[in-house]
């Protein structure tokens, strides 16, 4: 919950005062929006370079007088964790930058990853007050990917501050977004955390579904070791249900356990040849390249090297699947999609990347079979071509078939990215959960807590899938309220 009161004190400080009487907004509103510097899409369409540079200083404290400091910062409400954009922002105009990296961390345990991930553009930036002065949103998320790459540039990594540990013992179980931003609220609240992570990384989907050309895993790794300083600890190669059961925890001391496991069974549409050679899911198929690092020559974990690769879905998992089969070699790199690119949930700019790298989109198309040759391998695909009709529950158009119009298309590769579900794995061995239909666990929307009082959930395995940012509010919110259960 947005403390007003606090906030308008932290306005009203000399410093922010000061700066405000620098430039009037009407002058700060026609300073244009800064352009995120990128590589050259030729080059990096081959290379697992990261594609965004990053910001300039001299960019971002011009980008950082665009902020009109409003007294009643819109742009927070769009944001899951609550960070303080004005303040943070405010700092990097000054050009006092450690200070707003530090602001950041007030509420934030992955800066240089939401920086860099984060669907900004529907969340706090679309909210921001520039929009209603017919101007374009301030760089939120650009800002605060500099602020985090300069500090960690500098060697001057601040750590938050803790409060005393009260030796209460608290269990995390999986290393995602979710997990990893409860961990770190309830260490700044006094507990002894540990993370429970079922792979040998530490990270969950920030390893082992996000390409480096995106996320690169060491700046994963700094927003990692911060938590270490912080008193988090990291158990691997752990699986909580198999290697560890929910009586161990209980055995062990820990008075809460955080589930935040994510979603990690992928989803197929059973159609006639998925069990071809040559068809996989998104979820397979990426995190064999970026976690056990199948794109390596020095590497022996097999991947598939298709020549004409057909990533099937809209998201942001289907643009990660197709540009990491571009960088692999296909010469033929498609997005099948039965809605049309408006209906996308896919980021913009991971959509504009795409199409600047060569990738296809044949978009208004449904696969309904896949065809083999005479050694199993898919050859091919039929598609029906698809219109769109009257809006669904989701608010897009949905996809209606047009009777007799199929199309049949060569392939060698096609990766399935239509969505993942729960592994039941957690559901079935913690006594007493309740669990929806879709595996997912259903929890008090107000505090994240399960049936079993003790156990809170968050992310994916509530969700059913959706964003980091999304995934680390849950993990905010659920701290809170274990908090507040374990302080009465």
């Amino acid at each position: 919950m947005i403390n007003t009161e606090y906030l308008k004190a932290q306005r009203n400080e000399p410093w922010r005062e000061e700066l405000r009487k620098t430039l009037k907004n009407k002058e700060r509103v026609t300073i244009p929006r800064v352009k995120m510097p990128e590589l050259d899409a030729a080059y990096r369409s081959r290379s697992y370079d990261e594609v965004n540079l990053g910001l300039s200083l001299e960019q971002a404290l011009t980008e950082a007088k665009r902020c009109l400091d409003c007294p009643d910062p819109s742009c927070m409400a769009g944001c899951p964790v609550e960070i303080n954009i004005p303040k943070f922002i405010k700092n990097i105009e000054r050009n006092k930058i450690l200070e707003a990296a530090k602001t950041l961390k007030e509420t934030s345990a992955l800066p240089a990853v939401c920086g860099r991930v984060c669907p900004q553009e529907k969340q706090c930036e679309s909210q921001c007050m520039h929009l209603k002065m017919k101007s374009e949103p301030v760089a939120i998320g650009y800002l605060e990917r500099f602020a985090a790459d300069f500090e960690r540039e500098s060697g001057s990594i601040s750590v938050p501050e803790l409060a005393v540990s009260n030796g209460i013992k608290i269990a995390v179980i999986g290393s995602g977004p979710a997990g990893l931003s409860f961990a770190g609220d309830m260490a700044k609240f006094g507990y002894d955390v540990t993370v429970f992570e079922a792979l040998h990384e530490i990270g969950g989907v920030l390893k082992y579904g996000i390409p480096e050309f995106r996320l690169p895993n060491d700046i994963v790794d700094v927003e990692i070791n911060n938590l270490q300083k912080m008193g988090v600890k990291f158990i691997t190669n752990c699986i909580v249900g198999k290697t560890i059961s929910q009586e161990d925890l209980h055995k062990e001391g820990y008075k809460g356990i955080f589930i935040a496991s994510g979603a990690g069974l992928p989803n197929f549409m059973n159609i006639p040849g998925e069990n071809l050679a040559g068809v996989l899911s998104s979820n397979e198929y990426l995190t064999r390249v970026n976690l056990m690092g199948a794109n390596r020559e020095e590497t022996d974990t097999p991947v598939f090297f298709g020549k004409n690769v057909a990533i099937i879905g809209g998201g942001n998992t289907a643009m990660d699947s197709v540009r990491t089969a571009r960088r692999l070699g296909a010469e033929k790199a498609m997005i099948v999609y039965r809605r049309s690119e408006e209906e996308m949930p896919a980021r913009l700019e991971e959509v504009k990347h795409a199409k600047e790298e060569g990738i296809i989109f044949m978009n208004l198309n449904n696969p309904i079979q896949y065809i083999g040759d005479e050694k199993g391998k898919v050859k091919q695909m039929a598609l029906q071509k698809m219109k769109l009709g009257e809006p669904d529950a989701s608010g897009r158009r949905k996809p209606v078939e047009i009777p007799g119009v199929t199309e049949t298309v060569d392939v060698d590769m096609v990766v399935v990215a239509i969505g993942v579900s729960p592994n039941p794995l957690i559901s079935s061995t913690f006594s007493g959960l309740n669990v929806s239909k879709w595996g997912t666990i259903i929890v008090n929307q107000d505090t994240l807590q399960t049936d079993l009082p003790e156990v809170y959930a968050g992310g994916d395995i509530v969700r059913g899938g959706a964003t980091v940012i999304l995934a680390m509010g849950d993990g905010r919110k659920a701290a809170a309220a274990m908090h507040e259960a374990l302080e009465n």
